[in-house]
């Protein structure tokens, strides 16, 4: 008994480190501005595009980058899309229709729609959701149906596709996200010692049920 009253009062000493190490953490936090998509958007796997050559109907309509980078387009066949901005992409399309195609061809690319964006970690329906435009981090915790009760809610970490680092922003509504970001809600300390002390309590709880 005395086992199990021990890893109790663990856990409950833990409580309060834990109270403690998440407002050091919150007062830590680098307020860091993530911005939304803009012209220096860089294209990639999943994003939908519209392409417009003028004059030229049969050359024109949406299409989607595929997972090697590539956008198959007509009479030109793949072209080269992801890590370039949609006006890098006219000028290669457009380079690439004019060799042997068409004469000073006027290409125009928009994108349609955005690769989708993923969050993880505490929240109650974690997973892939589609990317809206100027989204921020508290629109995707709430369409992830918001922090469950064992979520660290004065920070979260974003991760750019295609980039190392990792940015540790509050959630509310000026840290903007992009298509392909990884949004990771972390769980507290609380309940990080709880679980591991989990099953040394129950162990000590059975020992003393079903001692001698």
């Amino acid at each position: 008994m005395r086992g199990f009253v021990f890893g109790t009062a663990l856990v409950f000493a833990c409580c309060g480190n834990a109270a403690a190490d998440d407002g050091l953490r919150k007062s830590e936090t680098e307020t860091v501005v993530v911005t939304a998509p803009s012209m220096d958007y860089r294209l990639g796997a999943g994003d939908k595009i519209r392409v417009t050559v003028y004059n030229e109907t049969d050359l024109s309509g949406e299409f989607q980058i595929d997972g090697t980078g590539y956008v198959r387009l007509p009479l030109v066949g793949q072209v080269k899309a992801t890590g370039r901005t949609a006006h890098q992409l006219e000028s290669d399309v457009g380079s690439a229709l004019s060799e042997g195609y068409l004469k000073n061809p006027r290409v125009s690319i928009e994108v349609t729609a955005y690769r989708p964006f993923y969050i993880i970690g505490q929240v109650n329906r974690p997973g892939q959701y589609a990317y809206a435009s100027n989204m921020s981090a508290l629109d995707a915790i709430g369409m992830a149906g918001g922090f469950t009760e064992h979520a660290v809610e004065s920070t979260v970490h974003i991760r750019h596709e295609g980039d190392d680092r990792t940015y540790d922003v509050k959630p509310d509504a000026t840290a903007m996200i992009r298509p392909g970001d990884v949004v990771t809600v972390d769980q507290t300390l609380f309940w990080d010692f709880a679980q591991v002390l989990s099953p040394a309590s129950s162990t000590a709880s059975m020992a003393y049920v079903f001692r001698p």
